[in-house]
């Protein structure tokens, strides 16, 4: 209550009303208000009782992920279309997605009509309603994210059919898992999937098929895709036509005088989102963050480069962890995209849309439309990936020159393989480079874009902690930089681009982010357990954020338990990134900093050595309950850690390698021992 609403008793009459009256204004206010909530109440009952609210179980998952299922009916969404087949995709990068438009596409050489589907946009419960719909096929095209994990866009379809009560008696199912080898868990989704669905009563259609993105992905999809079909035809009496071979799935619409208010400038999802930004901030909605920093953190003399970048987000009011991912939507080399517009002859600010073809179909563009060509090629599309032979293959019907087309032709064929893994993807070549090298191929601009896949977010450990650096949010990325076999410049699309970005009072750059939690890369929740930190090169990153946390919270006097840090690199004196700021939280006491420089010895020495050195220490740690964390690369690195570690639980811990295997898994499911490596 305000001063001007007191009631003064000093005031003339206030006393004389009290006496003359049975109730004063206090009372007839409150009885008034009695009143109102008795009316509130009854028909709020009334209201209950005519009313049924059924609010669906959020799972612990979902409110980490911030994924709420949003309940389209898969059945009515076949039926109403005239689908008799769907394929779902678990995507992270995008290639699961690629492949299932792939597979939909093919399904119309068969006489098929089929779907691609995003899980995240169907209630999964109508999949038990599935064989609803005759003859049909249900296709999941699972990838597995980080260890072991289904994909964002998974994560409540994997709920769904773990669930022991689900029963899906009745659909017709068929699995292809898109996983890496350099991994601990290899493809677990697509073995998961396979599993489950089978254990839920579906029948199987044809059998798990695994593509290995270390080794040849693409070969995998395609033997496995030749079992499928070949599975289909024996079991629904269908068969192969090549009548329809080059099925297009968007039409081009050229725009004249439209509004620039009305065209799509590079924005991931809504229109006009990058100059009114609001949350939340996720993957169709980053935010235009400032980039305020931008350094190379080596030696002028090193042969490498790492950039520490700082992006500001305090606008965007963003939270974030020590252990977080965020995303950067980079774009292509603008030489590049100059290149194709005028090897294509086209006019690259012309606008444009791609209307899907199918009315029905939940994706009504390949990407935002309306657009320019040159948005297009700059946003939205990669150009510098080696295409799949796929896309050669339907290309290759504009190559004039006969020889040329039969060269395309074979390279997308069973007995190219060998040809085409020799030519395009060892050689690298991307796009452009194939429109060179074959003069006469001139594909329609659209046709090329429809093809070709989404480009995609690049993910970087967040190298700050919040504690300290709350308004902005830094990255530690490594200038990917290379000539391929053939000679040709390559370089990485995001840090080729922020290596062109310098911040100065005469140049401001913005970049769109946000930010992924990663739950399975996190501080113990008690500042006093000891943790081990192992980071090489560029996966000192998350750690610096860790360190950071620990030393605020030493800072504010608090206890606080020990932090090793085991880092290395090739050159002491070239590529010791953070070095001055280590050091200086080294002699703090707030960090034990082990070292091991590769190149600077005559016997090479790495992480796993200094381990070595250390491994009473470590297993003493490890006793007392200290977590251990790694990072960095998941080929080489992270299992020759992964292997001393073993080795070090066998030796000081009195076990056999069994016992120690079984040591290691009790540590991994109290989330003592968490990896965020890449390959």
């Amino acid at each position: 209550m305000s001063e001007d609403q007191v009631i003064d008793s000093d005031l003339p009459g206030v006393e004389d009303a009290g006496e003359e009256s049975m109730f004063n204004t206090a009372d007839i206010v409150v009885f008034v208000l009695f009143v109102v909530g008795l009316v509130v109440f009854f028909f709020y009952k009334k209201y209950q009782e005519s009313t049924t609210v059924t609010i669906k179980p959020i799972s612990l998952q979902q409110l980490k992920t911030g994924i709420i299922e949003s309940g389209l009916d898969i059945v009515k969404r076949m039926t109403d279309s005239g689908k008799r087949m769907v394929v779902f995709y678990g995507s992270q990068t995008g290639t699961a997605e690629e492949f299932a438009t792939r597979l939909c596409k093919e399904a119309r050489y068969y006489g098929i009509s089929a779907m691609s589907a995003d899980p995240i946009e169907y209630d999964v419960e109508t999949l038990k309603e599935l064989k609803e719909v005759e003859d049909h096929i249900a296709v999941f095209l699972m990838a597995t994210y980080g260890e072991g994990e289904p994909t964002d866009n998974a994560v409540q379809f994997h709920e769904f059919i773990k669930n022991e009560e689900t029963d899906l008696h009745g659909l017709n199912y068929a699995v292809f898992g898109l996983g890496n080898t350099t991994y601990e868990y290899y493809n677990k989704m697509g073995k998961d999937t396979d599993e489950l669905l089978e254990k839920r009563g579906a029948t199987r259609l044809s059998e798990l098929g695994l593509g290995d993105d270390d080794g040849n992905i693409e070969d995998d999809y395609m033997n496995w895709r030749e079992s499928f079909w070949a599975d289909v035809c024996k079991r629904f009496g269908v068969f192969k036509s090549e009548d329809n071979l080059h099925i297009r799935n968007y039409k081009l619409v050229e725009h004249e005088n439209m509004h620039t208010s009305k065209v799509f400038k590079g924005e991931m999802g809504y229109l006009g989102s990058y100059g009114n930004q609001k949350p939340p901030y996720d993957t169709k909605n980053p935010f235009m963050a400032d980039l305020t920093v931008n350094y190379n953190l080596c030696a002028e003399d090193s042969d490498r480069v790492v950039f520490h970048c700082e992006v500001d987000v305090s606008k965007a009011r963003i939270k974030y962890e020590p252990g977080d991912h965020i995303a950067i939507y980079p774009e292509n080399n603008a030489s590049m995209v100059e290149q194709l517009g005028k090897r294509l002859a086209i006019d690259l600010d012309q606008v444009i849309s791609l209307d899907c073809i199918d009315e029905f179909s939940s994706k009504k563009n390949p990407f935002p439309c309306p657009t320019t060509f040159r948005t297009a090629l700059t946003h939205y599309v990669d150009i510098c990936t080696p295409p799949r032979s796929n896309v050669i293959k339907d290309l290759a019907q504009y190559a004039t020159d006969e020889n040329e087309k039969a060269f395309l032709l074979n390279l997308s064929s069973n007995e190219g393989k060998s040809q085409y893994n020799d030519w395009v993807m060892k050689d690298q070549r991307h796009i452009l480079q194939i429109l060179e090298d074959t003069p006469s191929l001139q594909p329609p601009i659209d046709y090329l874009l429809e093809l070709l896949p989404r480009l995609q977010a690049r993910y970087y450990s967040i190298a700050s902690s919040p504690k300290i650096h709350a308004r902005s949010i830094h990255v530690c990325a490594a200038l990917v930089r290379y000539k391929t076999r053939a000679g040709r410049p390559a370089e990485g699309v995001c840090t080729g681009w922020l290596e062109k970005m310098i911040p100065s009072e005469t140049d401001q750059f913005k970049i769109p982010v946000f930010v992924r939690r990663n739950q399975k890369f996190r501080l113990p929740r008690r500042a006093t357990v000891p943790i081990i930190m192992i980071g090489p090169g560029t996966g000192l990153a998350p750690f610096r954020g860790f360190i950071q946390h620990r030393a605020a919270i030493v800072r504010e006097g608090r206890e606080c338990g020990e932090n090793l840090l085991f880092f290395g690199c090739r050159h002491e004196k070239k590529d010791f990134i953070y070095e001055e700021e280590l050091k200086e939280f080294e002699k703090e006491g707030i960090i034990q900093l082990y070292t091991a420089f590769s190149r600077d010895t005559d016997k090479k020495v790495y992480v796993q050595h200094l381990m070595e050195q250390e491994a009473l220490k470590l297993w003493e740690l490890l006793e007392k309950g200290a977590h251990v964390y790694v990072c960095g690369d998941a080929k080489k690195m992270a299992r020759d850690v992964h292997k001393q570690l073993l080795d070090i639980i066998q030796d000081y811990g009195k076990m056999d390698k069994t016992e120690a295997e079984t040591y290691v898994i009790g540590l991994e499911n109290s989330f003592r021992y968490q990896k965020d490596v890449w390959s």
